[in-house]
């Protein structure tokens, strides 16, 4: 049976609220209680990074029902891939931050594990994956973080230069490492954050992380709203009203403010864009309809503390379409002046899932 054609078994089996199979893909949209126990940490307890063979197939389409449409909403496809690797560690990716060039990649797996390597290109296309290592989370006593009760759920990864940030989803704390200081083999220094944060939900709480460079960007006159702050999103930590709680941290005017939630969609990745824009990769998952995803664009400068923000959708996807858990996004720009945005997902360790990585260029 095809990829497509099980999915949409799945759907119908789903609203029959019947098949083992629609039991299993509630992981997609949620999560699993408690990952399979094969951390990087634990199958690379001698915390060094360790090379990975990663193998691509191309998705030469996105929606396979109609193999000429290259255009959804704003975006227009690219390319894809479908990753898989024999090493035990590989998948569960949740975060991923590029290089300038889209080339260069650190990806988080939400088992406590760095992935680093280079995208391959061939006319512009995703074709492959070269140099990837994977390697634990260090703790600021140079041990893999995994170690730790309830430390191992990382979700979410922003850079700032050298510096990187990691969200810890269950305990809701944020690490930062300094990657002058051995790459992945940094020690991660914990991060103080708003009391709020902390009492965010154990599994819908730290999910997205963005860095508000201090640095001016190019073609800007002035520095960006916000420089020096560290944006942080929550899965689906609701304030009184039912939306979904954000925090700024550091910067020049640290306080939390809200994003507001429609269509029970939950916040799974963001992205900062050069031109001041920020995108919110969000999902959703219902009997009914199965997983759906969609990205929206914020305007910075309509974030501050207190402030409820909002935007319009530029792109939403379903299960006719080539998507899975999807839980990462980054952008980059292109020597044309395209920008690229780079989708990852989450494949829970389950068989029933893929390890997808998705380009789109935004088209307005």
């Amino acid at each position: 049976m095809s990829t497509h054609s099980s999915r949409r078994s799945f759907l119908k089996y789903a609203a029959a609220g019947v098949s083992t199979l629609a039991a299993s893909r509630t992981v997609l949209a949620q999560g699993a209680a408690e990952p399979p126990r094969r951390a990087l940490a634990i199958e690379n307890a001698v915390s060094e990074p360790v090379g990975v063979e990663v193998n691509a197939r191309p998705i030469p389409n996105f929606e396979p029902r109609d193999r000429t449409r290259t255009r959804f909403g704003s975006l227009e496809y690219r390319s894809g891939l479908v990753l898989t690797s024999r090493y035990r560690g590989f998948g569960g990716l949740s975060g991923i931050r590029l290089d300038a060039k889209g080339e260069r990649f650190l990806a988080v797996s939400d088992q406590g594990g760095w992935f680093t390597g280079t995208i391959r290109y061939s006319g512009g296309r995703m074709v492959g994956l070269d140099d990837v290592e994977a390697a634990p989370l260090l703790g600021a006593e140079g041990r893999p973080i995994t170690e730790k009760p309830l430390w191992w759920d990382s979700e979410s990864i922003a850079r700032d230069g050298s510096l990187v940030y990691v969200g810890l989803e269950r305990v809701n704390q944020i690490l930062r490492y300094d990657f002058s200081k051995g790459g992945t083999r940094a020690r991660g220094e914990v991060v103080p954050v708003p009391a709020g944060v902390r009492k965010l939900p154990s599994n819908k709480g730290l999910e997205a992380l963005v860095v508000v460079p201090q640095e001016k960007y190019k073609g800007k006159d002035q520095n960006m709203p916000l420089a020096g702050t560290l944006i942080a999103f929550s899965e689906r930590g609701l304030d009184h009203d039912g939306n979904l709680t954000a925090f700024l941290i550091g910067g020049a005017s640290p306080g939390q403010f809200s994003v507001r939630r429609t269509e029970k969609y939950d916040i799974s990745d963001a992205v900062l864009l050069p031109s001041g824009e920020l995108l919110i990769l969000e999902r959703k998952f219902s009997w009914f309809t199965g997983v759906n995803i969609r990205i929206r664009s914020i305007p910075l400068k309509s974030i501050a503390p207190g402030a409820l923000v909002d935007g319009p959708a530029l792109f939403a996807a379903d299960l006719g379409h080539e998507i899975d858990n999807m839980e990462g996004i980054d952008a980059h720009v292109t020597a044309e002046g395209e920008t690229v945005l780079t989708l990852i997902s989450d494949d829970n360790f389950s068989m029933l899932q893929r390890t997808l990585l998705l380009q789109f260029t935004l088209a307005e």
